[in-house]
């Protein structure tokens, strides 16, 4: 540990049942969170249909949410220690449910991204203060059990959200996604408040806010996430405003860090990236999201696109990983507890996450329900262990002072590394595609036998009123061609998935856990 983060925290008293039930609603408040994301795209059809908008204006539902995360997520930090973690939170809770209210009453788009995007920064100060008040409230022994309730609702979230989503949208229309998440807010904010003693307001470091830095972190996340987002769609730099906005993120960049680095009131706190522990953590963290929040995006996609379930038949077909991931929760906290060092067993997860991902490389177009259970299955176990195995040592590295400004890092570079890998997964899948396409078109020879026989047959089933069945025959044929280059571009994004967990296996090696770096933080308003 470096000479100038000082330890020397005591030894906390057992946590009573009231800070457990407080602490239990503020990781339900994380799972509210984290759930609205993945219930409102599954809703996606449903709103666009409803509001009358295009796919261009749909598409600033979700994008206007994750820019103002990915913004309120490291000010959770700073909020934290104006606030305290027990304001920040009841604030934040209260927040998103009126918010919810605001988007469930939307009159049109403008109104619904503008709560939107409320919604979004507000979740950004619950996710990291859950874990803060982690470490802060049990002692060392008791920190494992917590931790696997919040690895289970972070990797639960994402998977039950499509079956929640598809549900609800299906059966109650799209607007009750939101209302579902109103009654949760409001309780789980009273039970923090009531339970929770963490943080004083301090209401000083609001002169000392540096405008400058804020301005350039906002510039440089709030860019990158769309850019992150849109490239894709946008066949990136051949856009001039993908090549504009990247440019703004850079100017961010530049003007946060020369604010930051060395400032002694930085609007983000920077030095837990002096921990080697929680840096590799960090690191790790960043391809964590990209297995994370890559299959939940790749499989209601071919389920959609090459099965042409609706919301309610992806949800039946996605179960799995959440079973899973239940029934791996409370293995890992006594593994939690009981292992001095968690190396081989989340190298374990990321394997099993890595070999799900590789068994689902080898879909067909009748690949459904019965092909994805056991890869789900597999993948929950994954999730569930690689997902504790790497938040343990990284934020226990974590001396006293710099709790609060930790895990808004740890859960920043995981939600940038699910927007990075979501876009590189668009990218691979829509060149794999094209490329596809292109070789099994090519191999269609027009006067191959085999080929005219296909046509032929095809065409006798052609309507009665059909004025050129040999054409409508031609048709079909490359539409199947369109859809096995369909099935193969996802095999191919779900190859570089296991690739991903497999080089995050191997970064395991170097998140060690030294028992020197762990400590028992003491319950004080002042932190």
């Amino acid at each position: 540990m470096p000479s100038d983060l000082p330890r020397g925290a005591p030894v906390i008293p057992e946590p009573t049942l009231g800070v457990w039930l407080g602490f239990f609603a503020m990781v339900f408040g994380q799972f509210m969170a984290m759930l609205d994301i993945q219930i409102v795209a599954a809703a996606i059809g449903d709103i666009q249909n409803g509001v009358g908008a295009s796919r261009d204006e749909i598409s600033w539902v979700q994008t206007s949410y994750l820019i103002a995360e990915v913004i309120g997520i490291p000010l959770s930090g700073f909020l934290s220690r104006a606030l305290g973690i027990r304001l920040l939170f009841t604030i934040s809770a209260i927040g998103f449910a009126l918010a919810s209210i605001a988007c469930a009453l939307s009159w049109d788009m403008a109104s619904l991204i503008t709560f939107r995007a409320i919604q979004g920064f507000l979740s950004g100060g619950m996710v990291p203060t859950v874990m803060s008040a982690l470490y802060l409230l049990f002692p060392v022994r008791l920190q494992p059990v917590g931790g696997a309730m919040i690895g289970l609702v972070l990797t639960l979230a994402p998977s039950a959200g499509p079956t929640l989503g598809g549900y609800i949208s299906e059966a109650l229309g799209w607007r009750a996604i939101f209302w579902v998440t109103v009654i949760p807010g409001f309780v789980v904010a009273a039970l923090a408040w009531r339970f929770i003693r963490l943080g004083a307001f301090n209401g000083a470091m609001f002169k000392q806010i540096d405008f400058p830095g804020l301005i350039g972190l906002a510039a440089m996340l709030g860019a990158a996430q769309y850019v992150l987002e849109e490239g894709p769609g946008e066949d990136w730099f051949a856009s001039g405003e993908i090549v504009f906005w990247t440019c703004v993120s850079a100017t961010g960049a530049f003007v946060f860090f020369w604010r930051t680095i060395g400032n002694a009131a930085p609007i983000v706190d920077l030095r837990p990236m002096k921990i080697p522990t929680f840096a590799i953590g960090s690191a790790i963290a960043f391809i964590l999201g990209m297995t994370l929040f890559g299959p939940v995006f790749l499989q209601p996609l071919f389920l959609a696109e090459v099965r042409g379930y609706n919301p309610e038949q992806i949800g039946h077909a996605m179960w799995a990983q959440g079973v899973a991931m239940f029934v791996t929760a409370p293995l890992m906290s006594v593994f939690l507890r009981r292992l001095p060092d968690l190396r081989a067993i989340g190298a374990l997860g990321f394997l099993l996450v890595a070999a799900s991902c590789w068994m689902q490389a080898n879909l067909t177009a009748e690949s459904g329900f019965f092909e994805f259970i056991l890869p789900q299955a597999i993948r929950g176990v994954g999730m569930m262990v690689c997902f504790s195995a790497v938040m343990q040592p990284t934020l226990q590295a974590l001396p006293l002072e710099l709790v609060p400004s930790g895990p808004p890092l740890f859960n920043l570079l995981r939600n940038l590394g699910g927007a990075f890998g979501l876009a590189l997964l668009t990218t691979i899948h829509g060149h794999a595609f094209a490329f596809h396409r292109q070789q099994l078109y090519a191999a269609a020879d027009g006067q191959d036998p085999r080929v005219q026989q296909m046509v032929s047959g095809m065409a006798q089933f052609a309507p009665p009123s059909a004025v050129d069945p040999q054409r409508l025959g031609e048709a079909m044929y490359a539409r199947l061609l369109d859809r096995e280059a369909l099935v193969m571009a996802f095999n191919d994004s779900f190859l570089a998935l296991a690739f991903a967990g497999a080089a995050a296996a191997l970064a395991m090696i170097a998140l060690k856990s030294n028992p020197a770096e762990r400590f028992d933080p003491a319950m004080a308003d002042s932190h």
